[in-house]
């Protein structure tokens, strides 16, 4: 598990510009995370849909990468990779859209050569993003999709467990403890974090964070998001031009990975 290689996933990424839904930047993102899933012999699935947002109707893309060959339960490791819509600014997301896509791409190489009890699925959803205010119709747009085809497909009973990444690149990195996580998996992922001697990674403070694991969370999928809510001093880099790449620290990424793979040997034995 390497911070740097995920770092130098989220170089590119930032290097293609912003990236909200139908833009020339996410274009080039969608490119290449196919790209680099397809290298590491993964089968690619893209979920092409139109989503019926307040700027109208506009064509997303839900991006999965698994094994050719899959066995029993599946758990999930998602990030969302479309970036926040600004008009007064140029936004390209390093932290916001970056860091956990920079990662998730990592955990697919690292995981791609390891024999686990169960499947584990890629997925990065478009559309986390608002397109104007955060509601529960204008936001989400990816998950909501992805787990409408989890239900048409009757395959909602087999997923184990949903892992979510999101802002995972802050320095001053700070997990929260998210009320509308899972309790039990949460347990899992904060157990797993202080193991790995990263208990001052971990807030003390609950809080209810809405991300991509809801959509999974009430069809009674169990899911968990480690998010780091709080971006840069009084949080004054979220959403706002000032998330760039020199707010990024690899070893963030890579402490929230290994927390990941941690938890995962934990879903396997359990």
């Amino acid at each position: 598990m390497s911070g740097d290689r995920a770092f130098s996933h989220v170089e590119r990424l930032v290097s293609f510009g912003p990236r909200p839904p139908a833009s020339p930047g996410i274009k080039k993102a969608q490119q290449y995370i196919t790209d680099v899933l397809r290298r590491l012999s993964l089968e690619v699935e893209h979920q092409n849909f139109l989503a019926s947002t307040p700027n109208g109707n506009l064509p997303m893309k839900n991006i999965m990468g698994r094994s050719p060959v899959e066995k029993g339960k599946v758990v999930i490791l998602a990030s969302h990779y479309d970036t926040h819509l600004m008009t007064n600014g140029v936004f390209v997301g390093a932290n916001d859209g970056g860091s956990s896509v920079g990662l998730l791409l990592e955990l697919a190489r690292v995981l791609s050569r390891r024999k686990l009890s169960f499947s584990v699925w890629f997925v990065f959803f478009d559309g986390e993003e608002a397109q104007r205010a955060w509601s529960r119709t204008d936001s989400l747009y990816g998950s909501r999709y992805f787990v409408e085809r989890l239900r048409a497909r009757g395959q909602t009973g087999r997923i184990k467990a949903m892992i979510l990444m999101d802002m995972v690149g802050d320095k001053d990195l700070v997990l929260e403890n998210d009320l509308n996580s899972t309790p039990w998996l949460m347990g899992l992922v904060r157990d797993s974090a202080t193991e790995l001697g990263f208990g001052q990674h971990l807030s003390g403070n609950p809080m209810a964070v809405q991300d991509d694991h809801i959509p999974f969370t009430e069809v009674g999928i169990p899911a968990v998001d480690l998010i780091d809510f709080k971006f840069g001093p009084n949080n004054r880099y979220w959403h706002t031009p000032q998330d760039t790449l020199d707010k990024v620290s690899p070893r963030s990424m890579e402490r929230v990975g290994q927390i990941v793979l941690r938890t995962l040997d934990k879903l396997s034995a359990r």
